[in-house]
């Protein structure tokens, strides 16, 4: 049996789904593909979270997922603590000084694709494929058509990768990648401190690594990102519970007191990855198919809610002019937009692990200079507290 839409989405994800509702307004008929069943939202709190900024809160209430993400677990950061262990090195900054009730929202993952997964359910022109995968792609002229493992059958005039890091869909059109390995680890769980954490984000460099503790919706609950060298990262996998929270109370400098191991740890190893090519004809990137980046500022999902927003907006666009929506052409700007964008977010990444790697007596000195000067010249500080809120820089109309 064959079905015909316009669009395929392959990947039921956070921004698989963002995609899809951003066109719930359109005719557009469209099919999201996702390999894994749906999941109840667990009554303890996960540890993939995600810290979502002004933009992306922006977008999620405009889709309509917002007050279901409220209703169940988020919690507003209104001030973030970041400094240097064994160095003057220190930043901080709070939402007052924007005049803005928060910085953003610490929100775990299953939440926010919960949320956007019932507004999807509700919409006409979405079929949803799960738990189904793709099992061989093929792009023509005019259309590409797709198979999934039940037998389905599918033809689109798009297909949109939001599969993932290891995207089944950018490995069968050959997409060049660049690629390398960050020769760190992130470990990731939830935690429990002796003192309250106030709603403030902290993040701490050391010498192997950044540490971020994330507030939750609970007063002394925190989600923890603990970026190691991966000979160290394996070590702390493998060491009793007490021995890891010795070790971690330690890295972050006591500034909550004890800490007590609540979830289980997760090990993720970090890679940079970026696609050479965003789109191709039929075919289009988003999310982490296109890209991925050192979680040590959090915004990796925040630009892969932009790519999907961006690609809406195009796509609704060329629809409603009676244009091809797969046509490359049609696609090219916005694989020039959020390329752009994507190159800035790795290469600001990347310059600062450079910057903040190692003990090095100068680059100390240097790093501390740059941080205090960062947090007193006037503007400045307010400037990269804006970039962070995603209220600069050129953002899809839903975003603003």
């Amino acid at each position: 049996m064959i079905k015909n839409v316009d669009l395929v989405i392959v990947g039921g994800g956070m921004v698989g789904l963002t995609l899809a509702l951003a066109l719930k307004n359109t005719d557009i008929r469209i099919a999201v593909i996702e390999s894994s069943e749906p999941k109840s939202v667990s009554e303890a709190p996960v540890s993939r979270v995600s810290a979502l900024s002004r933009a992306s809160e922006n977008i999620l209430h405009r889709l309509g997922a917002w007050p279901e993400i409220t209703r169940l677990r988020c919690a507003p950061y209104t001030a973030m603590q970041v400094w240097e262990k064994d160095s003057f090195s220190k930043i901080e900054f709070s939402a007052s000084e924007l005049f803005e009730d928060n910085l953003g929202h610490i929100v775990e993952n299953q939440i926010i694709q919960h949320a956007l997964l019932e507004q999807v359910k509700r919409l006409e022109n979405v079929s949803l494929f799960h738990p189904n995968k793709c099992t061989h792609l093929a792009v023509g002229e005019r259309e590409a058509w797709l198979t999934l493992d039940n037998g389905q059958n599918l033809t689109a005039k798009l297909v949109v990768a939001a599969d993932g890091a290891n995207s089944w869909v950018r490995q069968q059109q050959d997409f060049p990648l660049t690629e390398w390995d960050y020769d760190h680890t992130a470990i990731v769980c939830n935690v429990l401190m002796e003192e309250p954490h106030d709603n403030v984000a902290r993040q701490v460099f050391t010498p192997s690594g950044p540490l971020a503790f994330l507030p939750l919706h609970e007063p002394n609950l925190c989600s923890i990102v603990w970026s190691q060298h991966t000979d160290r990262a394996q070590q702390l996998m493998q060491a009793s519970d007490a021995e890891f929270c010795k070790q971690l109370s330690v890295d972050f400098d006591m500034r909550l007191g004890k800490v007590e191991q609540l979830s289980e740890r997760n090990a993720i190893p970090l890679k940079m990855r970026y696609a050479r090519d965003f789109a191709k004809p039929r075919v289009a990137l988003i999310g982490d198919a296109a890209h991925t980046i050192h979680p040590l500022a959090g915004q990796g999902v925040n630009l892969g809610l932009l790519d999907a927003i961006t690609l809406a907006e195009e796509v609704e666009k060329y629809w409603n002019s009676g244009k091809d929506i797969g046509e490359y052409a049609n696609l090219r700007h916005f694989e020039r937009w959020r390329k752009a964008e994507a190159v800035k977010m790795i290469s600001s990444m990347q310059g600062f692990k450079e910057l903040f790697t190692g003990d090095d007596p100068l680059k100390k000195l240097i790093r501390g200079v740059g941080m205090n000067l960062a947090g007193t010249l006037p503007g400045m500080k307010n400037e990269v507290m804006r970039h962070a809120l995603g209220l600069k820089g050129d953002l899809p109309k839903l975003a603003k």
